[in-house]
């Protein structure tokens, strides 16, 4: 007697002949489904919600990503190596404050344009060997652009690895909050936060403008709407 699946929960392993088209065809849709939903709403949508939105039973998931672990590692390999290549690029500018400066637009740019990613950048995954390996390599690098761009005399002497660290998680707090009612707030946040990172005299690109009072209200009340725990 043979038991019936759950809808989307069909095999897709057949002995020695690997992933099957289906198989793969099911990875690629539950990979396109959760960058949809982890850029949109961040990574607190659910295994289930992922699932719902890619077409595909439960089983299914579980088997291409056993843990959410796996599946994040999945979907921002890409964007961690860009991450990675955005310190690259840095360390190859002539001017290392350039560079630096470069560096600050770049990550806080990928993260206003992916939210799920925004939360990555300022979470761990010991779990996920790869992704933490190319994080790690990141930031070693991002120490020898500190270093340069101090000898430069443009960045303070006091600045710290760990002030790349709060202004990540300050501007996943921005994007969060600000969303689609006023998306270019990180940009004026960068601006502000860079001007206290220059040392006295160095060139600073100018401040961009505020958002307008209209924008910053709709994102408060969409704050408010989506039950944001401010306390």
């Amino acid at each position: 007697m043979t038991s019936s699946a759950a809808p989307g929960d069909t095999p897709d392993q057949q002995p020695g002949t690997g992933l099957r088209a289906d198989a793969e065809r099911n990875r690629c849709r539950i990979l396109a489904a959760a960058r949809r939903l982890y850029a949109r709403e961040g990574l607190g949508v659910s295994m289930a919600s992922i699932a719902r939105e890619a077409g595909v039973g439960k089983a299914t998931l579980s088997r291409r990503f056993a843990t959410k672990e796996e599946l994040v590692a999945a979907v921002f390999a890409e964007r961690m190596d860009a991450y990675a290549t955005a310190v690259s690029v840095a360390l190859d500018d002539p001017d290392p404050w350039h560079g630096f400066i470069g560096y600050v637009h770049a990550i806080c740019g990928m993260q206003a344009a992916d939210r799920g990613f925004a939360d990555v950048l300022t979470m761990t995954f010991p779990a996920a060997k790869a992704l933490e390996a190319r994080r790690a390599e990141a930031y070693d690098r991002l120490l020898e652009l500190i270093v340069r761009a101090k000898d430069t005399g443009h960045l303070r002497d006091d600045f710290t690895h760990q002030d790349v660290v709060i202004l990540l998680i300050a501007n996943a707090g921005v994007v969060t909050a600000t969303g689609d009612a006023a998306p270019d707030t990180w940009r004026r946040l960068v601006g502000h936060m860079l001007r206290s990172y220059a040392a006295p005299g160095a060139p600073i690109p100018p401040l961009p403008d505020a958002p307008a009072s209209t924008a910053l209200y709709r994102a408060m009340v969409r704050l408010t709407r989506t039950g944001q725990d401010i306390s």
